[in-house]
């Protein structure tokens, strides 16, 4: 009953136009004072110390270096050594555009940021060389989604710091999954390109390549420093975000010199602001798994599913339908947190290995940033091409519809997750 009140006043409060993270807020405050008997003191406590993790410094860095890189002309660069690569194949620029989108997830963390990057220097590129808006739209805001599953990954770090998982084998579960759905959206572009005969690229030169490749280097080479950095054990996810902001800043201002010093500033402003809402979102989100655990909602649906003999299989279709459908209200933050402290226990209790249910979690985030009513992928998308989200919603459903299947594959495969780092010594 007490889960019904406080789901119900949740929803309630979001259905006005409430912004989720007070939403949250006031649900926990509203329940705590009038139904029972919590002293306000062990509210305050537990606020403090539930955001007082050592891996929440992570999502300001990863930000940090995200806009850095975003302002600092690595976006450009990638995208020349990916068509320079790709772009003589069916629907060049589209497939450039895959390539990109996967390498600027892995230095970047971040969706939103992904699609702004690469989709503004390539939308009108395409556009100009012949290929329908619709399907430029489609190939970038869903690519775009790649950010928050190939690693780094803000998204992921929500959620080690909701289960208490490791980051570091979070990033690397991310790695094949990431390539994997990269190919399928690459095959899905080439293959659409080749049937309605869009137009290629002529082929790039072994010169023309190198040398796209040796002005991308810098940026490149952020990918291994944080990875080869969190794998060799030199420093930790935490510790490999800060170290991806100051080589970001170095980059961007002293070695591409595409960001000037007078630009920095506001930089710094845009991730402060981002930064901070991540982390209300957070500490709200702390607030309700206090909650919940307070209430026993997590163990009673445990019992409950396990009295009824509710399987792997039922159960992570289960998990898969109630995120889909939380995706058409939340974003992917907010998802996290709220969903993965209530789902956690029972996957758990059920034999679900932590590191690959943070990795179903997080692709089902990926489809929800690419369908209506709140994709942000949508949104950002609709800001660069000047198309409403209908007309866009339209346009991204084969590529959606690729990432529903390999949210089948990654659900039911779990060697696809966790065979890497379980490979690297890190499970």
């Amino acid at each position: 009953m007490n889960a019904l009140i406080i789901f119900g006043l949740l929803i309630a409060l979001m259905l006005t136009g409430m912004p989720i993270s007070i939403s949250l807020g006031l649900t926990v405050l509203t329940f705590l004072f009038t139904m029972t008997t919590v002293p306000v003191e062990s509210v305050a406590l537990k606020l403090f110390t539930g955001i007082e993790k050592f891996e929440i410094m992570a999502i300001p860095f990863f930000i940090l270096a995200g806009n850095f890189l975003t302002h600092g002309g690595v976006a450009r660069r990638m995208i020349n050594f990916a068509t320079s690569m790709v772009g003589h194949w069916a629907g060049g620029l589209g497939l450039a555009g895959v390539v990109a989108c996967a390498l600027f997830a892995a230095v970047s963390g971040s969706s939103p940021a992904t699609v702004v990057a690469i989709g503004s220097i390539l939308m009108p590129a395409m556009v100009k060389a012949g290929f329908p808006k619709r399907f430029g739209a489609g190939v970038i805001t869903t690519s775009g989604a790649l950010g928050i599953l190939i690693p780094p990954s803000i998204v992921m770090v929500m959620y080690s710091v909701a289960t208490n998982t490791s980051v570091g084998a979070l990033f690397m579960a991310g790695v094949l999954p990431g390539i994997g759905l990269a190919t399928m959206l690459g095959l899905v572009t080439w293959y659409r390109a080749w049937r309605f005969k869009y137009p290629r690229n002529p082929p790039a030169t072994w010169l023309q390549r190198w040398n796209a490749f040796r002005k991308s280097v810098w940026g490149l080479l952020l990918i291994i420093i944080v990875m080869g950095g969190i794998y060799s054990g030199l420093f930790t996810p935490t510790e490999a975000a800060a170290m991806s902001a100051v080589y970001a800043f170095i980059v961007a201002v002293f070695v591409y010199k595409d960001l000037k010093i007078s630009d920095v500033p506001r930089v710094l402003l845009s991730s402060a602001n981002m930064s901070a809402m991540l982390l209300y979102i957070i500490t709200n989100a702390v607030l309700f798994s206090f909650l919940m655990t307070s209430e026993n909602i997590p163990q009673a649906m445990t019992e409950w599913m396990l009295d009824k003999g509710l399987g792997v299989i039922a159960f992570l279709l289960f998990v898969n339908v109630l995120l889909l459908l939380a995706g058409n209200v939340m974003e992917p933050s907010s998802i996290v947190l709220i969903m993965a402290p209530l789902l956690f226990p029972v996957a758990t209790k059920l034999g679900v290995d932590p590191v690959h249910f943070g990795i179903i979690m997080v692709v089902n985030m990926e489809v929800g940033m690419c369908h209506p009513p709140v994709g942000l992928n949508l949104y950002v998308s609709s800001g660069i091409t000047k198309m409403g989200i209908t007309e866009l919603t339209v346009a991204v459903w084969p590529w959606l519809l690729t990432m529903l299947v390999f949210l089948l594959v990654v659900t039911y495969w779990p060697g696809l997750s966790i065979w890497l780092p379980r490979a690297l010594g890190m499970m």
